[in-house]
């Protein structure tokens, strides 16, 4: 057992982070005295019930769990251990690690893992400064020279170090239960799979018949990232490189040219982590992959993890196991003794032979079988091929086939699969398997073959290769749109699309997905594989309680619990409820699913046509605009309710891959709202922000949310190429600089990835880059009003402004804003800036400078006046903003702005479409065909950026003024 639970990785790199921290400017540090170094003795006591199962109550099956846990600023020392401990006071197993600090070294926030199988309910509570219990098998990590090896005290990985099998082995009770853990993928040359002969009157032109290429992994890299005693995590980096000699011929009668097999071809970047806890017989496995293909050339057709198992039961002691939905389960053996013409038990009642078949356990021994299906046992068909695949959000089928070069036999069909089975024997055991979101990202597939064999294989196709080749090309020609002037009157006019020759490219969008693997010993009962199918599409979670959050004045102290104490508040808490109950509700109604999709939610609604406007330019997918993961996010900081949390957590898992370049010349920035994810040619690190994903990374200390965070820490040095302004015919000109950026969209963005940065103890040049910045927006003549670009230097992050506006004096003239400048993340950003340099005077100019800003933004436009010399433009969103005002007047201590922030708040920044009665009243109205196509649920005034951004304004001037709400 560590001595110090907070160790990962042996703790280096937090003593690198302490190190770090010493070189915070003093100013930074001086006040309130450091209590990093105080006594454990002077740890506040643990808080009973602080930490809880997200839905509620203890799973049925814990396969081990990690959370995040918030501490305020200087509580805990940085080299504090931590005990838990549930009602009883009794001390569970727990392993800790530092995943943030605050600027004077203290712990800000912590992760910490348990163990498998433990029983453990809600009450529990960390107890700074004592001893961890040590669980009862610890898991190992041993580093070999070819191979690292993790030992669960259940379950033993052996994990490659090169080559194209990722897990060697997972074996169990001294023999291999899973072998040959690899990933594959399939590549066609054209999204057309229709034999010509099926198209007489449109046939392929020659050298385009389909030829598809196989993959499979090739390791670059491998890092154990944790060594225990309860979590280890071993980290896999790679590409999928080409099969030798897997091009498949092309179809008859066609001039396609022999593939060249003799180019490796290596694409598709790969990182895998697999994570282990103590004492479980299950590896969670997080797959993540980059497109880095050309979308004209190359045509996705599958990619899958797949291993073998191999099979030592006699074949009638084989089982096959594929969940359905809910809790229904299709059981069958590989080769099956029931229904035959001739019973096995002969004329025993109850038969043990056909009652051990169905239940999984082992047979009685084969002498004991009636002679009659003894002696024929070879002639009852042994079924080696099984397929459940879900090419729908609401079909899946199940056939089988006995082997290759036979036909298949249809078993059955149901609507949404949880995507988990099972394959091995009854002695021999075998391994249980599940993708998450199965049916949600469709289309999906589970493929066991040859289970008659020594050697069944297993391939979990997070894209199903029975479904069309994925088509990522942009969806539209041009429509002639070839100079600025016609992408700006033409497009962006008529359908709000920002189009730019090349810019609509999917090359470096990525996805990640989950899976989970067990190794067992003998084949599960069948309700015990119903609990493993809901381990996998709804994984249990444990969280710290939304009061605890609040408590520890984390995520800049703009949100609070729920409270209907008086009507008005009432009303509020009940619409921010009903807003996200009616897009939760949207997303099932309109079939928001699929493997690039889901996560996401529509932009704007087409009332004409009772459908979202998923085919109109700029209106389509909402790709975070205005801010919607922070909608949710924030609404469920305050109510910690697990159907928020999930949709939060499936939008962080879309937007920051999907929405995101993660390669090629947009690499670290993301795509504004349009048709395909990736359509718009707005490309920009508003989209891309860290404050999209720092808060689901806290609260479960998530790497590949990690990992994201990480890839926008130099995204500054692009923003000269890919320029924001690029497309303005007024922009103000760059001069010497290196990139001009807004202070909102850009900089504020910028900010908060070097702001988790800091606090994950990382580079400290992103540090410095943040505090030189706070220092430059204190000296602006006119703080934020000064001008519309400011001029940035990379190397520094120094910002100057390119033009200065609004001298007193000035009359007659304006100065511009944008309404966008402060609805992705900036106020919450900005908020917490000001509250980790509350105190030191050097970034004090920084503090008034937003303060200014908030207060004269949506001010009588004589204030403006008097204050700017010029008057305002540009300063829409009023209600949006009132969370701006609401801030100064806390910060300020102004009644008088806290009532003008209410009267803001209550004027509507969208239009209702003349359906103010149903708005005021949150009605949908029914809709059923042949008005639609399925029955929904409309409310036609709704908006996404409306729920959003209303939803924030809501959340936060609550927090900040709620106590001076009018009666």
């Amino acid at each position: 057992m560590n001595s110090k639970p907070l160790s990962r990785r042996s703790f280096v790199k937090n003593a690198a982070l302490v190190a770090a921290a010493a070189q915070v400017p003093a100013a930074l540090r001086a006040a309130p005295p450091s209590p990093a170094t105080a006594t454990a003795a002077s740890a506040p006591p643990p808080a009973r019930g602080s930490i809880r199962w997200l839905d509620g109550a203890a799973p049925a099956l814990n396969n081990g769990a990690t959370w995040g846990m918030p501490w305020p600023r200087g509580a805990i020392a940085n080299d504090t251990t931590f005990a838990l401990r549930d009602t009883a006071g009794q001390s569970l197993p727990v392993q800790s690690w530092p995943t943030a600090f605050w600027p004077d070294g203290s712990l800000k926030w912590t992760a910490h893992a348990i163990p498998a199988g433990i029983e453990i309910d809600d009450g529990l509570a960390l107890a700074p400064g004592q001893t961890p219990a040590a669980p009862a098998h610890a898991v190992t990590v041993r580093d070999a020279a070819g191979s690292v090896v993790v030992d669960t005290g259940i379950i033993r990985a052996t994990i490659a170090k090169s080559g194209a099998t990722l897990l060697r082995a997972i074996a169990r009770d001294g023999h291999d239960v899973l072998v040959n853990g690899r990933l594959v993928a399939l590549n066609t040359n054209t999204p057309d799979t229709t034999p010509d002969a099926a198209r007489p009157a449109n046939p392929r032109p020659a050298g385009s018949a389909p030829i598809t290429t196989a993959f499979e992994s090739d390791i670059a890299a491998v890092t154990i990232e944790q060594t225990g005693p309860v979590r280890a995590v071993v980290k896999i980096e790679g590409r999928h490189r080409r099969i030798a000699s897997s091009a498949a011929a092309p179809a008859p009668n066609t001039a396609a040219p022999a593939p060249d097999n003799t180019a490796p071809r290596a694409w598709l970047p790969f990182t895998v982590r697999l994570y282990f806890y103590a004492g479980a017989d299950a590896v969670r496995l997080l797959h993540s992959f980059v497109y880095d293909g050309d979308p004209e050339k190359d045509f996705l057709r599958g990619i899958g993890v797949r291993f073998d198992v191999p099979m030592t039961d006699l074949p009638h002691d084989r089982h096959v196991r594929l969940a359905g939905e809910g809790r229904g389960l299709w059981a069958e053996a590989v080769r099956g003794l029931t229904g035959l013409r001739r019973d096995p038990d002969g004329r025993t009642r109850p038969g043990p032979i056909k009652t051990a078949q169905l239940a999984g356990l082992p047979c009685p021994p084969v002498e004991t079988f009636n002679p009659q299906v003894r002696e024929r046992l070879r002639y009852i068909p042994a079924w080696g091929d099984y397929t459940l695949a879900q090419l729908a959000a609401n079909a899946f089928t199940i056939r089988k086939r006995t082997q290759p070069g036979h036909g298949w036999i249809d078993v059955d069909q149901g609507r949404r699969a949880p995507g988990t089975g099972y394959i091995g024997g009854a002695t021999g055991g075998g391994v249980a398997f599940g993708l998450r979101d199965f049916w949600q990202r469709h289309p999906t597939q589970l493929d066991i073959r040859d289970a008659h064999t020594d050697h069944a294989e297993v391939t979990l196709w997070m894209y199903s290769p029975e479904a069309q080749p994925m088509d990522l090309r942009f969806y539209h020609d041009g429509m002639g749109m070839d100079d600025f002037r016609k992408q700006y009157d033409g497009g962006l006019e008529i359908t709000y699309e920002d189009y730019e020759p090349g810019y609509g490219n999917a090359h470096g969008i990525a996805r990640t997905s989950e899976i989970m693997l067990w190794a067992l010993a003998a084949t599960p009962a069948r309700h015990r594989l119903a609990e493993m199918a809901a381990a996998v599409s709804t994984p249990p979670r444990l969280v710290c309680a939304p009061r605890t959050m609040l408590d520890a004045n984390v995520f800049g102290a703009l949100w609070t619990l729920p409270d209907r104490s008086t009507p008005a508040k009432a009303a509020i808490e009940e619409r921010l409820d009903w807003q996200f109950d009616y897009h939760r509700k949207q997303i099932d109604q309109r079939h928001w699913y699929g493997f690039w999709h889901y996560g996401d939610v529509m932009h704007s609604y087409d009332r004409d046509r009772h459908v979202w406007k998923y085919d109109i330019g700029g209106f389509a997918w909402d790709n975070s605009e205005l801010s919607t993961d922070l909608w949710l996010w924030y609404y469920f900081l305050r109510t910690g309710r697990a159907d928020v949390f999930r949709l939060a957590e499936a939008m962080t898992r879309h937007t920051g891959e999907v929405d995101v370049y993660h390669a090629g010349p947009f690499a670290g920035l993301g795509t504004r709202h349009n048709v395909q994810h990736w359509g718009c040619s707005a490309k920009q690190v508003r989209i891309s922000t860290a404050a999209y994903r720092r808060i689901y990374y806290y609260l479960t200390a998530d790497e590949r949310t990690g990992d994201l965070m990480r890839e926008l820490l130099d995204v500054d040095q692009i923003l000269n190429t890919v320029d924001p302004a690029r497309k303005l015919t007024r922009a103000t000109p760059l001069g010497k600089y290196d990139s001009r950026l807004s202070f909102g969209t850009d900089w504020a963005n910028l900010a908060v990835a070097w702001l988790t940065e800091w606090e994950r103890g990382g580079d400290p040049r992103h540090r410095d880059k943040l505090l030189r910045g706070l220092r430059d927006w204190g000296a602006m003549p006119a703080g934020f009003f000064t001008s519309d670009r400011y001029g940035y230097q990379i190397a520094t992050g120094s910002l100057e402004p390119l033009t200065v506006r609004g001298r007193p004096g000035g009359s007659g003239k304006t100065i511009g804003v944008s309404h966008l400048d402060s609805v992705f993340g900036a106020v919450e950003t900005f908020a917490e800036l000001i509250q980790l340099t509350a105190g030191q005077p050097e970034y004090e100019g920084f503090a008034k400078a937003w303060l200014h800003y908030c207060t004269l933004y949506s001010a009588p436009k004589d204030e403006q006046h008097a204050a700017l010399g010029a008057d305002l433009r540009g300063n829409g969103l009023r209600q949006a903003h009132s969370r701006l005002t609401a801030y100064a007047a806390k910060m300020i201590g102004d009644k008088k702005l806290a009532a003008r922030a209410w009267a803001e708040f209550s004027q509507g920044d969208f239009a209702d479409h003349g359906q103010a009665d149903t708005r005021a009243a949150l009605q949908t109205r029914r809709l059923e065909g042949p008005e639609v196509l399925n029955p929904v649920d409309e409310a036609a005034w709704v908006s996404t950026n409306d729920a959003a951004q209303w939803s924030l304004a809501a959340i936060e001037c609550l927090a900040l003024i709620g106590d001076q709400m009018p009666k």
